[in-house]
């Protein structure tokens, strides 16, 4: 990392700079976070603050609860309870920590509520920057196992291994689960059954946007057509059915991004790319040998660089047009990561119906 250009982050529309700092009794990398902004700032930045959380006056001065995951903690408070104190010090706050495991609120209290306010702007820069390390727990879909979809799944699944089960990778455990097919939107994490909730909450909020976009009726779509990821066919990771409004509009488009926008504005989704990516996986390097493992990643499956590419070319050229189905979409999903149903599908933690 050069020190003239630390990473940003990016809170509610504030921006901050990371600093990283080595300690040589500290086996871990501690963090140091400041805000980009000049001492004089500091009194604005502080009304900021107040505008996210509320900031209460008391008897002894001011209070502040933060909702936070328990799994943050100990982040909170450092080795040897470092990081807190810390915090404290430089903030001339208390910071209040329920124990381990135990799910509740970081309580911040203090004279000065600039004071609070700056104790709380620090304790969301350290929650930001260490949620992005943590794994995805779910994700946002357009489910495409629609049994008409799935039937045609299976047949190509049936025609690739007759035609080409003799090029280099191309076998069985790489395909997709015909249950699980779906065309991923976005991924989240929601670290306890409050952000699980907000989560439902601001999919629910979508609704009304998008049945402006499909006039509340089903959207019908065809599955029609495979592409990869890659640039050489020879060597081929994901290959992916393409999915388009049957009247070759740009409507399912338009709600995927609106749906990221969405969820990237409520601080539940980090922006990724401009736009999504309108795919749905049929096979997956990824699944070799492993396919009962979540597509979505999960215990015993490859690493990204243990994984071995297929040759595609054949399958390409021989069912590059393959037409997998037609179908009507009225949904739209939140679900875990791992978990499946009773039907074979991701277990829904929330949805919408947009006709």
């Amino acid at each position: 990392m050069e020190v003239l250009r630390p990473p940003l982050i990016n809170i509610n529309g504030r921006i901050y700079r990371r600093n990283v700092i080595k300690e040589e009794h500290y086996q871990e990398e501690e963090y140091d976070f400041s805000c980009m902004r000049p001492p004089e700032e500091e009194e604005l930045a502080a009304e900021e603050a107040c505008n996210t959380h509320l900031i209460e006056q008391t008897d002894k001065g001011y209070r502040c609860a933060i909702d936070v995951p328990s799994v943050f903690y100990k982040y909170i408070i450092g080795k040897k309870g470092e990081t807190r104190r810390r915090l404290e010090f430089d903030t001339k706050t208390s910071i209040s920590i329920p124990k381990q495991g135990v799910e509740g609120q970081i309580v911040i209290t203090g004279s000065h509520k600039a004071a609070i306010s700056s104790a709380v702007t620090r304790v969301e820069v350290l929650l930001e920057s260490f949620r992005r390390k943590q794994p995805f727990t779910h994700f946002l879909s357009f489910p495409l196992n629609d049994p008409k979809i799935q039937e045609g799944f299976l047949k190509f699944k049936d025609e690739v291994l007759q035609q080409c089960s003799k090029d280099h990778g191309v076998e069985g455990s790489i395909f997709q689960s015909a249950a699980k097919l779906h065309l991923t939107i976005g991924t989240l994490t929601l670290l306890n059954d409050m952000e699980v909730r907000k989560a439902c909450e601001h999919l629910q909020e979508c609704r009304n946007f998008i049945r402006d976009i499909t006039d509340g009726k089903p959207l019908p779509l065809e599955v029609s057509g495979i592409e990869y990821m890659n640039d050489d066919p020879a060597m081929v990771d994901v290959l992916y059915a393409k999915v388009r409004v049957k009247d070759r509009s740009d409507k399912l488009q338009v709600i995927a991004d609106r749906l990221v926008e969405h969820f990237v504005s409520a601080g539940l989704m980090a922006r990724e790319w401009d736009r999504v990516k309108l795919h749905g996986t049929v096979m997956n390097t990824l699944f070799r040998n492993n396919s009962n493992v979540e597509d979505m990643g999960g215990p015993g499956r490859q690493t990204m660089n243990e994984r071995e590419a297929f040759d595609a070319r054949n399958i390409l050229k021989k069912l590059g047009d393959y037409c997998f189905g037609e179908f009507e979409l009225s949904t739209v999903l939140l679900s875990q990561r791992y978990s499946t149903d009773c039907t074979g599908y991701y277990t829904s933690a929330g949805s919408i119906n947009f006709s």
